[in-house]
């Protein structure tokens, strides 16, 4: 079996097994995930604050599975996980709970929230839903990251419609990176293919497969998760050999299995 190396964290699915490391079984290829990424939270007490005044705020927006978790750690933290349960989260309900995406949307439920918008798939489409419904009054509240696009903003600033962001979490590499790469390396040799799943992860990582590889790193095909990190890969004068077609276990090994092996197709 050829090997392939992902460098993400790896997440089970209902079945017990990541989707990334089965749909590429399915192709006849060895998976391997690498976390290059992790999360700091940030300014947890003053988010605390803000969570216990629902009456200052029209609703919440999240766009991210992070900004679900900071909610999580400052009740957590503060001892507010019955005041949460016996009336904030009612509070809370009463307003609007905006979020981007079906994964971010079942975290805002466990936590007690109705969710809108999950729909949407992205901040654009989502601020173009917040604009048609909401007539302006209170600011919704937007715990998000220090890399949140500025499109969700600027839209509902042009709309009129107040919201207060506060960054409550920031990407830092991984700290195991190196000893994971080195790790893989030793036992499984150079792998087939690489993909990369967002800018940040290539700049926490290149330098040590770029070691690790050596004059070998031409042998290696390079896969992107999507146009974004693509380019990233390209600014940094690597040969991207294969661009997922969409951000999907199933797209992207299709993708790389076609650019491993051209001539059974």
């Amino acid at each position: 079996m050829m090997k392939v190396l992902l460098l993400k964290d790896a997440k089970e699915d209902d079945c017990g097994q990541d989707p990334y490391i089965r749909e590429f079984g399915l192709y006849g290829l060895e998976a391997t995930l690498i976390p290059v990424l992790s999360f700091e939270f940030l300014s947890l007490p003053s988010f605390s604050e803000k969570l216990s005044h629902p009456e200052g705020y029209g609703g919440l927006i999240f766009t991210s599975p992070r900004a679900v978790e900071a909610v999580e750690l400052c009740l957590e933290k503060d001892n507010k996980t019955e005041v949460w349960k016996n009336s904030l989260k009612e509070k809370w309900n009463a307003k609007s709970v905006y979020v981007v995406g079906n994964a971010t949307a079942s975290l805002v439920n466990k936590v007690g929230l109705d969710t809108e918008g999950e729909n949407c798939g992205n901040a654009e489409k989502l601020a173009k839903y917040i604009c048609s419904r909401e007539s302006p009054a209170l600011p919704l509240l937007f715990p998000c990251g220090t890399l949140k696009g500025e499109t969700l903003p600027k839209m509902l600033k042009d709309k009129g419609i107040p919201m207060e962001s506060i960054t409550v979490y920031q990407k830092i590499p991984h700290p195991g990176i190196q000893v994971n790469l080195n790790s893989y390396y030793s036992k499984q040799g150079i792998p087939a293919s690489i993909t990369f799943f967002s800018p940040s992860g290539l700049a926490y990582s290149l330098k040590h497969i770029q070691e690790l590889s050596g004059d070998n790193i031409d042998q290696i095909k390079f896969a992107a998760i999507g146009p974004t990190t693509a380019r990233a890969l390209g600014a940094q004068g690597l040969p991207v050999s294969c661009t997922a077609e969409s951000p999907t276990p199933q797209a992207l090994a299709a993708g790389i299995r076609r650019v491993l092996e051209p001539r059974s197709c």
